[in-house]
Parts: structure tokens; sequence; C-alpha cells
């Protein structure tokens, strides 16, 4: 059990930090969302527009 919360960790951190790295990227924020949205989807997650434009704020303060 410990082993897969270790791995739920290290997945975890490497989705934030992708994240974060897509959103610094020199592109129009409405082009980086929409390729979230797509990478996301493609992976068999749903997520709406809302939901990322929240991940995106919320990363976004963290940042600060």
């Amino acid at each position: 059990m410990k082993a897969l919360n270790i791995l739920y960790a290290f997945l975890g951190g490497a989705i934030v930090g992708c994240s974060a790295a897509i959103l610094f990227a020199p592109e129009k924020g409405e082009d980086i969302r929409e390729k979230i949205c797509n990478l996301v989807k493609r992976k068999g997650i749903k997520i709406s527009d809302a939901e990322v434009d929240e991940l995106v704020a919320e990363l976004a303060r963290t940042e600060e």
C-alpha cells in the first residue's frame, strides 16, 4: 500500500510539473488550455473547460 501511495504522489507531481511547464510556454493561454484538454481527454480523463481554467488559476496562484 505504501508503494502505491508513493507512485500516486510521483504521478501527481509529474502532472503538476508538466502542467506548469506548459503554462509558462510562450503561447497564448487559449491554445495552452486547449492542448491540456486534448491531452487529458486522450488519456481517458473527462474534464470540462471550466475545470481546466480552475487548474490554470490554481497553478498560477501557487507560483506567486
